[in-house]
């Protein structure tokens, strides 16, 4: 695969080349960008997945729905639907998408919507008779029909966006450059303990004088179905199946994994069909199932709800969380008075 990537050089270029015109064009507002009378913030990314949009936007729901009223638009990626669709009782992760449905099991109090043109996802938002006071565009960094007020670019620990390369030799979904346009940048998936003369380094790796922080993983305690809990401490003492549809489900296996345990890995975003059912069913006999919650929300309707068990994780920033927090409050405090 590493030989076939670099054989593969000479489309990189020419991907890189490509994406590099069309990002030209909206700077240079020959294409067309559509900004809002509200504050919207896109979380995305300049590699392809993996770098944790889903908590990250989890926490920002957390900080600005106790003060406002927040909605949340996807492109409800690999859903089984098309336009725009704003999430009811009727919502499944069929319809919405896995990430999108989560956040609307989780948080009722906002509102979840998808469209796979942002532009006309947030013109039908504010046509809502109860309209959003913030918006947040999930994985939209290269949406640039949208011109959000306020950026934020993931980058992973382990595969910084300045060490990578363009597609399909590197990971690259646009040049390194495209980072400019963000607003401050969270270095993602960190060791909990990462020193600050480490901070440092992949500061000066970045080279950007922009607002950088670090964040990690934090795990549960527990496990949860929609009955009971179990503790972690309990779940990786018994022999049980791990299951796992994402992008890099290693630091998961990782966390619970025991010597006897059942180990079944699906592609990011996976529609487990009728036969992955029936396999998954097979292999977890007298066992518990530990999944992701993100597969869960997929899974949910289809395995014994007493079998069935997800972990939840949070994005944790290391240090400075209160100086990230009162950049968003401000922007958001800001906009919202003046626009």
């Amino acid at each position: 695969m590493i030989l076939l990537r670099k054989l593969l050089f000479p489309l990189a270029i020419l991907y890189g080349f490509i994406t590099s015109i069309r990002n030209y064009l909206y700077d240079k507002g020959i294409l067309k960008s559509y900004s809002f009378d509200i504050p919207v913030i896109a979380v995305g990314n300049l590699s392809v997945g993996g770098t944790g949009k889903t908590p990250q936007i989890e926490y920002l729901i957390r900080l600005l729905s106790p003060k406002y009223k927040v909605a949340t638009l996807s492109r409800g990626y690999k859903r089984k639907s098309e336009g725009f669709i704003l999430a009811d009782a009727n919502a499944t992760a069929e319809i919405l998408g896995d990430e999108p449905f989560q956040y609307y099991k989780k948080f009722p109090q906002i509102q979840v919507a998808v469209d796979a043109d942002r532009h006309n996802g947030i013109t039908q938002l504010l046509a809502q008779s109860e309209k959003p006071e913030v918006i947040l565009l999930d994985d939209a960094f290269q949406h640039r029909k949208v011109k959000a007020g306020f950026y934020i670019l993931l980058t992973a620990y382990d595969e910084l966006f300045c060490d990578d390369f363009m597609l399909p030799t590197g990971n690259l979904r646009e040049s390194r450059n495209g980072a400019k346009r963000a607003n401050m940048i969270i270095v993602t998936k960190c060791p909990p303990n990462i020193t600050e003369i480490a901070q440092e380094k992949i500061k000066r790796k970045i080279g950007l004088d922009l607002p950088i922080f670090f964040s990690y993983v934090e795990y549960d305690d527990k496990v949860y179905n929609s009955n009971v809990s179990l503790a972690v401490t309990e779940v990786k003492l018994q022999e049980k199946l791990l299951l796992a549809g994402i992008a890099k489900p290693k630091p998961f296996f990782n966390h619970l994994q025991s010597e006897n345990d059942v180990v079944m890995t699906f592609s990011d975003h996976h529609h487990f069909t009728e036969s992955d059912i029936l396999n998954i069913k097979s292999q977890a006999v007298d066992k518990i199932i530990v999944t992701t919650e993100k597969d869960f929300v997929r899974l949910e309707a289809d395995i014994f709800a007493a079998q069935l068990y997800y972990l939840p994780i949070k994005s944790q920033l290391i240090n400075n969380s209160d100086t990230f927090d009162q950049i968003i409050l401000n922007y958001v405090g800001t906009c919202t008075r003046n626009c």
